[in-house]
């Protein structure tokens, strides 16, 4: 590597097909300021790659203190795909927060890292986001490596602008944890919130494994719902309690009459979740969940 010829701020990775670690492992130096789009090179030339700042996904090295980040080499016996290198790069350099660190792993370049190395086979039906990536490549094989560029680079579009969804979701959801917090230190069975708000992602991670509430009643539009709270982040499409067998599916008078409860509006067939007409009328529903629960003993609001 001839250091006095490095351009700043430039990028290498292989040409011809592409994935979506190498992608990914773009997108998120571009998104922190790190590199420029316009000093972005996609070739296997050793001499060219030595000129740039980063390196990824090619070049057989992984050194953070070089700026390489390659996984292909038989000596790596890591799990990471150059996403999760570049991802965890970011995070030791402070870059990013620890949080968003894991925000973005779990939600996106786990997910990268696993397909890339094989660990996470194609299942039919599940598209993943490297299959989406992989739909960018030019359909023909013996595309024209103009053609392969210009699809590189909307791949990276996409995924520029993914990524910074992701990112703007998480502060955003950052904005309720001390909401999220004080209700869940009154240690009750039903959490109240008097407006709507991201909980699910915050409630785990401020310890809600072990957190004895079983219900959250909060606004929906200008309406109000019960909605049952799981037993772990990792198995959110499941409940601690159900709604009753008896609602599910129901909706306006068929819950009202079943309910006795005239602001019944609906309630899932999956029985997590039913929106009702008023704060006070979710109330009386889960009243009537907590009664029909171990004889209604113990409960507080």
């Amino acid at each position: 590597m001839v250091s006095g010829l490095m351009r700043p701020r430039s990028f290498g990775t292989h040409d011809g097909s592409f994935h979506a670690d190498e992608i990914t492992a773009c997108a998120l130096l571009v998104i922190f300021d790190k590199i420029d789009l316009d000093k972005v090179v996609r070739t296997r030339d050793k001499r060219a790659l030595d000129e740039c700042e980063y390196v990824c996904d090619v070049g057989g090295v992984y050194d953070t203190e070089c700026k390489r980040f390659d996984h292909h080499q038989s000596e790596y016996r890591g799990e990471y795909s150059s996403a999760g290198m570049i991802l965890k790069y970011l995070k030791e350099q402070r870059v990013i927060e620890r949080r968003l660190y894991h925000h973005l792993n779990a939600l996106l370049v786990k997910g990268v890292d696993a397909v890339d190395t094989g660990k996470a086979p194609p299942q039919l039906g599940h598209s993943t986001f490297s299959s989406i990536i992989a739909n960018f490549v030019p359909i023909r094989y013996d595309a024209e490596p103009q053609t392969l560029r210009e699809a590189f680079f909307q791949a990276l579009d996409f995924c520029i602008g993914h990524i910074k969804r992701l990112i703007t979701r998480f502060y955003y959801i950052q904005e309720y944890r001390s909401e999220v917090k004080a209700e869940m230190s009154k240690n009750a069975k039903v959490m109240f919130f008097d407006r709507s708000m991201p909980w699910l992602e915050l409630f785990f991670e401020l310890g809600g494994r072990t957190h004895p509430a079983i219900f959250i009643i909060m606004p929906t539009g200008d309406q109000w719902k019960l909605r049952a709270i799981p037993p772990t982040y990792e198995k959110r499409m499941q409940v601690r309690v159900p709604l009753p067998k008896e609602w599910a599916g129901l909706i306006d008078g068929e819950l009202k009459e079943k309910s006795q409860i005239p602001g019944a509006v609906f309630c899932h067939k999956g029985r997590f979740i039913s929106v009702w007409e008023t704060k006070e009328d979710a109330i009386k529903a889960c009243e009537y969940v907590l009664r029909g629960e171990k004889g209604g003993n113990g409960h507080n609001f």
